[in-house]
């Protein structure tokens, strides 16, 4: 049986998975929230807040480039900062994709609500389980094309969403052909109508809408062509963030005041309804049910990967680098779903908070995530100087990058709503210290008896 992953995401699996991963929930349902909190300013903490996981994703690419392996940043840790660096942010990125798959699950339950009110939430939860583990269990190019249509959907919704409100704007419609200007942008008390504190102050929340977007470090080990695929797909990153969250939320704010947001329901569902997009409430549930198909689609990808990966260095069981005739690493899809099960529960015990829960608490294991990224990558250039696809700027970009994650952790711990992420993602961190150095790579009685079975003669 093959033990290796398969080469076969072409170039558009590759794009689209870096673009399905900006455009979520955050955008259709949470970009609300920061509106309220920055105001019109809130597009500036998207650039700002783009241009770092920019810096983030470019960084990663460069290490993909010169090494597509399997596990990306978990694997660069372990190679580049030591073993247990590797061991602690693959484990915790596993979690982390664990939490968020639960977290897109009964986001999928939700939206679903809204159609079938009296189908218990659980019922989706596990029907989203088992629709996506089908999937995952193919092979990897089904999983490409899954996600390459789940995030055209989102591409075009939003298109259209940037059409029609420009249309509004400058040409009057759906306003009696009336141009609407752009005066709301600055009409209700300026563009930081809560000075510069509630522009940073909403930073924290903006970072974490591209969560996810390092899905494209995962998926090197089985692009056809990494050295052409990584770059153009990190390389779009930046101008797609700006046309698609920039662009969406300066149309929004220009066609409704700012503090208007949010209060009559979804943004996009009021400007397709003004345009005369008849069910406008159905079709943008659509679309956010096929947003948190996508995010869970890519969270069982990851998370089985990263499995395989540290199965492939003896940091767990040898069984998980086992993969199918189609390189599909199956036990590790299989643990993962397991484990994704446990949100069917939580979804049974409490309906009405696991999704806010979920996502509070795995904002530490993001930023983990991120930092260690910018950490391999300052070791990468040290020793192997500038590769075939070199963040520019390093190594002031890097460090710039790093004391930005640095203060999204202190919001993190500034802000009671999100406190616990620093309390939970500390105890899983020395969690996995405690197993690492008890029954995992770094016991010392492992490491004499794995040297005694390396000289012993063995079978020949």
């Amino acid at each position: 049986m093959n033990q290796n992953l398969q080469r076969r995401l072409l170039p558009r699996h590759i794009t689209f998975m870096a673009l399905g991963m900006a455009i979520g929930t955050g955008l259709f349902l949470g970009s609300a929230s920061t509106i309220q909190m920055a105001g019109p300013s809130v597009l500036f903490a998207y650039m700002i807040g783009g241009l770092m996981i920019f810096i983030i994703m470019r960084a990663l690419g460069e290490m993909a480039v010169h090494d597509p392996v399997a596990g990306s940043f978990s694997s660069y840790a372990h190679r580049y900062l030591g073993p247990f660096a590797g061991y602690v942010t693959g484990w915790n990125y596993w979690l982390l994709m664990v939490g968020v798959g639960m977290a897109e699950s009964t986001g999928v339950a939700i939206y679903m609500h809204l159609w079938f009110p009296d189908i218990p939430q659980w019922v989706w939860v596990l029907a989203s389980v088992l629709m996506i583990g089908s999937l995952n269990l193919m092979t990897v190019l089904v999983y490409g094309e899954m996600e390459f249509w789940f995030t055209m959907i989102k591409v075009v919704t939003v298109v259209l969403m940037i059409l029609g409100g420009a249309g509004m704007i400058w040409l009057g419609w759906g306003n009696g052909g009336q141009p609407m200007g752009l005066g709301n942008l600055w009409s209700y008390g300026g563009w930081f109508p809560h000075g510069v504190t509630g522009m940073v102050l909403a930073l924290p929340v903006v970072v974490f809408a591209f969560g996810g977007i390092e899905t494209v470090g995962m998926a090197a080990a089985e692009a056809a062509q990494p050295e052409r695929t990584i770059p153009s797909a990190v390389n779009s990153v930046l101008w797609r963030i700006l046309i698609f969250y920039v662009g969406a939320l300066f149309v929004i704010m220009a066609i409704y005041p700012w503090n208007q947001i949010g209060t009559q329901g979804s943004p996009f569902v009021t400007t397709f309804d003004r345009l005369g997009i008849a069910h406008a409430a159905g079709v943008i549930n659509f679309v956010l049910i096929t947003a948190a198909l996508s995010g869970f689609n890519s969270t069982t990808f990851s998370g089985s990967r990263m499995l395989y990966s540290l199965a492939t260095k003896g940091q767990a069981p040898a069984a998980l680098a086992r993969v199918s005739v189609h390189g599909v690493p199956v036990r590790g899809v299989l643990l993962t779903l397991a484990c994704l099960l446990v949100g069917v529960v939580l979804n049974y015990l409490l309906p009405r908070r696991i999704f806010e829960m979920m996502m509070s608490i795995l904002s530490f294991n993001t930023v983990w995530t991120w930092a260690m990224v910018l950490i391999a990558h300052f070791s990468f250039r040290r020793r192997s100087g500038a590769g075939a696809f070199p963040l520019r700027g390093w190594p002031w970009t890097g460090a710039a990058c790093l004391l930005f994650l640095l203060f999204v952790v202190v919001m993190l711990g500034y802000r009671p709503d999100t406190r616990i992420a620093l309390y939970v993602g500390g105890a899983w961190v020395l969690l996995l210290t405690a197993t690492y150095f008890t029954w995992g790579p770094g016991n010392p009685r492992r490491e004499r008896e794995g040297c005694s079975a390396a000289v012993s003669p063995g079978e020949g």
